[in-house]
């Protein structure tokens, strides 16, 4: 399948990047294809930045049968352009496109896909600290049909925006509170595809947390509400009497891509790494210890972002002082500079554009 190009004749001003929101900006042109049950994939094009049409009755907008992936391209000081394990990103949309019944993506032609729109594009990585280019493959149903089953006609898209930090704190630990009342998924449920409505669920206990004063929610596992989970935005890391112990995969929380990383790092440190079902008792008990020496989120967006307080049953938990932990800073450090170019990568994560 070919992809058809389409520049555009009115190209955008770009963004100060010195100021540069997470998620409101976006670059000139787009990637898109169809897809028909019979046909397969098809009309791959490149096209101009702009609105798309869909009926009322659009599939998506009354059963959810979505999917979506985050992921980011950076400039070398050298002014390469390269991306950080994007296909990574491609099997695991493909793994939420199967829980969502949604037909398979040939994973190395939408690679290429990708590389030729960033390419297009590549004026509109900055290059300002904490910055990057972010990228959205996204994936809908289209059927005109109110009834639930499963569409035989989709849509997919790749759309870039130029970011900064998704926390507008940085670098500053952020405060956090468990929530004991919502769920957000189950065994069974979909909490491992990267679904939108995972996220439209969180919302309300989103909303809770801000009200109360916090930046964000950390989910207690749905069935329970006794095992920790993960943060609405990543996953999340503690760092318990020197080693580091992150919720294991159970099917329930993302299967993060900067988790991974993450963990593959510290244990190239020698550093040691569990992966277990962590209580949130044990959490409190540990930490009325004194053995909880950090904690951070790892994620996409936010890369590493260290967590300074945790309100539990009323209680604010204080980690580290509120400040960032020296391993957190570390693996930030490096991660970053493996992604920009400035730290050798010896896993072999970077893929390169141009």
């Amino acid at each position: 399948m070919e992809i058809k190009v389409t520049k555009t004749e009115h190209p955008k001003e770009k963004p100060d990047q010195g100021h540069l929101p997470f998620g409101t900006v976006f670059t000139d042109h787009m990637f898109m294809m169809d897809y028909t049950e019979g046909k397969g994939w098809h009309d791959a094009q490149i096209v101009p930045y702009g609105p798309i049409e869909l009926v009322p009755a659009c599939t998506v907008f009354h059963y959810a049968q979505e999917v979506f992936e985050g992921l980011k391209a950076y400039k070398t000081p050298e002014g390469g352009v390269q991306m950080f394990r994007p296909t990574e990103n491609l099997a695991r949309m493909n793994r939420s496109n199967k829980r969502m019944c949604i037909p398979q993506i040939d994973e190395a032609f939408v690679l290429d896909a990708l590389k030729q729109l960033v390419e297009l594009e590549k004026d509109w990585i900055p290059t300002a600290p904490g910055t990057a280019l972010y990228i959205r493959p996204f994936v809908f149903a289209t059927d005109p049909y109110i009834g639930v089953r499963v569409s035989k006609t989709y849509k997919f898209f790749i759309i870039l925006c130029p970011v900064g930090a998704y926390y507008e704190t940085g670098l500053k630990p952020a405060m956090m509170h468990i929530e004991r009342v919502y769920a957000r998924t189950v065994v069974g449920g979909t909490g491992e595809a990267k679904c939108g409505g995972n996220y439209a669920g969180s919302l309300a206990a989103t909303a809770k947390a801000h009200e109360a004063g916090y930046e964000e929610t950390l989910w207690l596992d749905g069935a329970t509400r006794k095992n920790i989970e993960e943060v609405g935005s990543c996953n999340v890391m503690f760092k318990i009497d020197g080693k580091f112990v992150t919720p294991k995969l159970t099917g329930t929380i993302l299967p993060g891509i900067t988790r991974k990383s993450i963990i593959q790092l510290l244990k190239s440190w020698g550093e040691t790494v569990e992966e277990r079902i962590i209580p949130i008792q044990e959490l409190v008990d540990l930490y009325h210890d004194g053995k909880i020496d950090e904690v951070f989120g790892m994620g996409t967006a936010a890369v590493v972002s260290p967590i300074g307080k945790l309100n539990y049953e009323g209680e604010d938990m204080i980690f580290n002082n509120d400040e960032i932990g020296e391993s957190a800073q570390k693996i930030y450090d490096t991660l970053c500079g493996i992604q920009r170019g400035t730290v050798e990568d010896t896993f072999g994560w970077i893929e390169k554009v141009c």
